[in-house]
């Protein structure tokens, strides 16, 4: 071969081309694997539920203070966003560990400035903490937990005015009714004219529970579908706080706790499901660092996007990073 200058800078072109060309096919190779890692995970576990910045003005809504009957307000309250209403409900009381948990309202047209109701409380009658409500056609349903961690079901029309309906009457498989005992934070999902029911006992773990008709309810299965750890962050303390479904998966929201010392210090976990019986935890959690004691958190879609509210012992809120 004639090695001219000018043939030599022809190999030369060539052969970088050559080795170029192999860089970038191997680097698409490479990605394409990172791809295919990552992608069962993102598909599992949203980004729009994972990364969350919190707002400036935190807290958003807190005790009323000295001289008020919510002088402290505590557990999971729960916010229900509908059109450019907001509705916020929680437990206030007087801030001594005897003193009654009672129910509480407020209002909002953002989510984020809040005014009390002029009634209140809204219950000075029952123990009602650790709530949830959910809208099925046009009634409000709450589940929360009564004295001595009881849960129990309200119901309304308007909201405000809620009606006791007792203490859930909840059975293994086998039908008879489970163990005396404290059994709380009750999370209700609807779906397809079925109530499903996950709840606590003392903190151990999250069973499921399933009725038809909110009078009984019967185990899925008598183990529970959550249970704790294996990681730190939940290894002695767990319960569900939120069930929601997206892209034809269940997302569970819950919080838990590791401290062994009191007072405890909690943290905002997710997990997802494809049945509701079966769940996964996420590899990441907890979602905010631990060391800021946060908990009792649901997700609200303010109509263009997921919010993150926390609120135990005051309700903050934290945005998509």
């Amino acid at each position: 071969m004639d090695f001219t200058p000018s043939n030599r800078r022809t190999t030369l072109i060539i052969a970088l081309a050559v080795w170029l060309g192999v860089i970038a096919a191997t680097q698409t190779v490479s990605h394409r694997m990172l791809a295919a890692q990552e992608s069962p995970q993102a598909a599992e576990f949203p980004a729009e539920f994972l990364h969350w910045i919190p707002d400036s003005h935190n807290p958003i809504f807190t005790g009323a203070g000295p001289d008020h009957w919510d002088v402290k307000i505590r557990e999971r309250g729960w916010i229900l966003r509908e059109g450019d209403a907001w509705s916020l409900w929680y437990t206030g009381y007087d801030g001594t560990k005897t003193g009654r948990r009672m129910l509480g309202y407020a209002t909002s047209s953002d989510g984020l400035s809040w005014t009390r109701f002029a009634q209140h409380p809204l219950d000075d009658q029952h123990w009602i903490e650790d709530v949830q409500v959910l809208k099925v056609d046009d009634v409000y349903y709450m589940f929360a937990e009564g004295l001595n961690d009881q849960a129990q079901l309200l119901v309304s029309k308007d909201k405000v005015h809620w009606q006791p309906r007792g203490t859930l009457d909840i059975r293994y498989t086998n039908g008879k009714p489970i163990t005396p005992g404290p059994f709380g934070t009750p999370t209700a999902f609807y779906e397809n004219k079925a109530w499903y029911l996950f709840y606590e006992r003392s903190d151990q773990g999250i069973w499921l529970a399933k009725s038809t008709d909110l009078a009984v309810w019967h185990h899925v299965q008598d183990e529970p579908v959550i249970g704790l750890g294996p990681n730190h962050y939940d290894a002695k303390m767990i319960a569900m706080n939120q069930v929601l479904k997206h892209d034809n998966k269940y997302y569970a929201m819950y919080h838990g706790s590791g401290s062994v010392e009191k007072p405890s210090v909690w943290t905002t976990n997710l997990a997802v499901s494809s049945d509701l019986i079966h769940w996964k935890k996420y590899p990441g959690n907890p979602l905010l660092p631990e060391k800021e004691n946060k908990s009792s958190g649901i997700l609200v879609n303010d109509g263009k996007r997921y919010r993150l509210y926390t609120m135990h012992d005051t309700v903050q809120v934290h945005f998509p990073k």
